[in-house]
């Protein structure tokens, strides 16, 4: 009997589902902490503070907009940050009007990372990836390209038995712009692995975490640093360069994501908890990484869950297809 594959399943729907609303927890989390920020008069501070070592002209374009914001006033420019914040994390957490609030995220991610964030220049020594604005950006571009799915018909075009994702023209290969792009965005900071000074410097990039945090994370950090010292640092860092090198081959040609999707999931998860501190420390006006409180990693790590629902199709809705059916009778 033949069985047509349902085009996406309702397994794929209910992940996906699933981790819009972990995406909206995340945002909530991170806008009541840039909300307190805002309450404690941080936010020009945001800006002023990027204010040096970037591209001549990042540098005018980030002084244009300080100086837009002096005029305007900081008041409206911050209700209106807030007003977003909270209206972008009830959509995620909600599924209503995601089409719209999704662009409304890539736009918002954009501007801070071309503002607060700079692009993340300047790009210099020790710099491991652009920040963590570009990669809001990608998560809301693929929760926006998942949210027509939710209500359109399932049946993949011309009921073929297929994977959903490798469907010529299928709903489930829009979904490879927002590979691509990741791609480019871990080639960026793959390439960054490569210097001597990451070889040379590896367990630093752990120790400098332990700044404010709790004694059980400084107790856990030690300890990963002690197991890096064991190994060598220099082996660990190059170990790194080269998983993240194909990371960034497998998700720009679609090779081999059965196998690098999930060690993306999980790489990616551990720099959250070592070298990013679990994003922490979490105290009221501030967060570990500017304008970010859970850090840069585990936005990581939700993209790759995201590609693994696309790509690891969950057959949970096999159904005779009608030429079986007919032929049977």
């Amino acid at each position: 009997m033949e069985y047509a594959q349902s085009y996406p399943t309702s397994g794929q729907q209910t992940a996906f589902g699933a981790l819009r609303v972990t995406f909206g927890i995340i945002w909530l989390i991170n806008a009541w902490f840039q909300i307190q920020s805002i309450s404690l008069g941080h936010f020009l501070h945001w800006f002023a503070e990027n204010h040096s070592g970037e591209s001549p002209w990042l540098h005018a374009y980030i002084g244009w907009i300080f100086h837009g914001i002096q005029l305007t006033g900081t008041l409206p420019i911050e209700v209106t940050i807030a007003v977003v914040d909270i209206l972008l994390a009830l959509s995620l957490l909600t599924g209503l009007w995601l089409r719209f609030f999704g662009v409304v995220g890539i736009l918002y991610g954009l501007f801070v990372w071309s503002t607060m964030g700079a692009l993340g220049e300047p790009y210099s020594t020790g710099a491991t990836d652009p920040g963590p604005g570009i990669v809001y950006a990608i998560a809301f571009l693929l929760i926006t390209l998942a949210a027509p799915i939710d209500s359109q018909d399932t049946s993949p075009p011309g009921g073929a038995d297929v994977a959903p994702a490798a469907h010529p023209g299928g709903a489930l290969d829009r979904f490879t712009i927002g590979r691509i792009l990741f791609g480019l965005l871990w080639a960026f900071d793959a390439s960054w692995k490569w210097h001597p000074y990451f070889f040379s410097h590896f367990a630093s990039y752990i120790s400098h975490a332990e700044a404010g945090q709790p004694a059980w994370m400084v107790a856990y950090d030690q300890f990963v640093v002690h197991v890096i010292h064991l190994i060598g640092p220099g082996i660990c860092g190059l170990l790194v360069a080269i998983l993240e090198t194909l990371l960034a081959v497998s998700l720009l040609s679609g090779k081999w994501l059965r196998l690098f999707l999930p060690l993306g999931a999980l790489f990616t998860l551990g720099i959250w908890t070592t070298a990013e501190g679990w994003g922490g420390p979490y105290s009221a006006g501030s967060t570990g990484m500017p304008g970010n409180l859970v850090g840069n990693a585990v936005l990581y790590s939700f993209i790759f869950a995201f590609f693994i629902v696309v790509y690891y199709p969950l057959y949970n809705e096999r159904r005779p297809t009608e030429s079986a059916q007919l032929s049977e009778a």
